[in-house]
């Protein structure tokens, strides 16, 4: 899907529910798109998930498809709930041009995501980071932008990990190569405090973090991060993201979040176990002057 389509869990679930009623009904795609008084490029783009979906022309797939009658009223008041919530902007939207468009699919996602599986080559992750250590990554960029950017930026990373705190906080498990572990991020005073921070990350029961060692050698991963945003089973809405300098890509089909999930797998077996990745960082906390 392109990096700016505009979704959230609540889109992709209606997109998924409208192309199940169609398939259901026995119609093409061609047909669904003659009745409507729309190009097929229209249909194809709203099953895909590719554009927003007004609730009139919900409405109108949905007389289309057959759900009609006191019978079907409770399954198509719901569809159009849905149709109405996958319009609402997300929280995100307050934070302006710190939010880049290709990265609010992403965000829209991760906000309702139940798990999080990401494995880091070469940073420790955005929801375990501190400010300081943000902002030395965002120094360190080609375009770092001015101060104010920087603080819009490290306020929403930081609303991003509140969510770690809540009731509804997802499953989170982070896998980092120990490169991490010794890149600077600006000295060594924001080193320790960047390590002490992950530690008492650690503390929380649905967070766990693994090290993969220089030792492991040779790995899976090894051409670059990945993040696994998983969702409750029965919605079977996995998906893989993978970002860039300038964009990102999100992996969809089932056969892709299968490879990635065992990719994981393997990275998984190979690190260090939480108990002995506390005990290394404890030591790089000790080894940093």
């Amino acid at each position: 899907m392109p990096a700016a389509s505009p979704t959230t869990i609540r889109h992709r679930l209606l997109v998924q529910k409208l192309r199940r009623l169609r398939e259901e009904a026995g119609f093409t795609q061609a047909e669904v798109a003659a009745e409507m008084d729309w190009s097929e490029s229209k249909q194809i783009k709203i099953e895909r998930g590719n554009i927003p979906v007004r609730v009139p022309d919900v409405r109108a797939l949905l007389v289309h498809y057959g759900l009609v009658g006191a019978d079907r009223k409770e399954e198509t008041d719901a569809i159009l709930q849905l149709a109405r919530d996958a319009r609402q902007k997300g929280w995100w939207h307050t934070y302006g041009d710190a939010v880049p468009e290709w990265f609010e699919p992403f965000l829209g996602l991760e906000t309702e995501a139940t798990n999080i599986r990401t494995y880091q080559s070469e940073l420790v992750h955005g929801l375990l980071q501190t400010p300081d250590y943000y902002r030395a990554f965002m120094s360190g960029s080609v375009a770092p932008g001015d101060s104010d950017e920087f603080e819009r930026k490290v306020a929403l990373r930081l609303q991003r990990q509140a969510r770690l705190d809540r009731s509804d906080a997802p499953a989170y498990w982070t896998i980092m190569n120990e490169a991490a572990l010794h890149r600077f991020p600006g000295s060594p005073e924001m080193m320790r405090a960047q390590l002490d921070h992950i530690l008492e990350r650690m503390t929380l029961q649905h967070v766990t973090v693994q090290v993969l060692p220089f030792a492991a050698g040779m790995h899976p991963a090894m051409d670059g991060p990945f993040e696994l945003l998983g969702f409750p089973e029965s919605l079977d809405l996995d998906v893989v993201y993978l970002e860039s300098q300038t964009g990102a890509l999100y992996l969809e089909e089932k056969p892709q979040v299968a490879r990635y999930r065992m990719i994981f797998d393997q990275l998984r077996a190979k690190a260090l176990d939480p108990n002995q990745t506390r005990a290394l960082i404890t030591q790089r906390i000790r080894e940093v002057t």
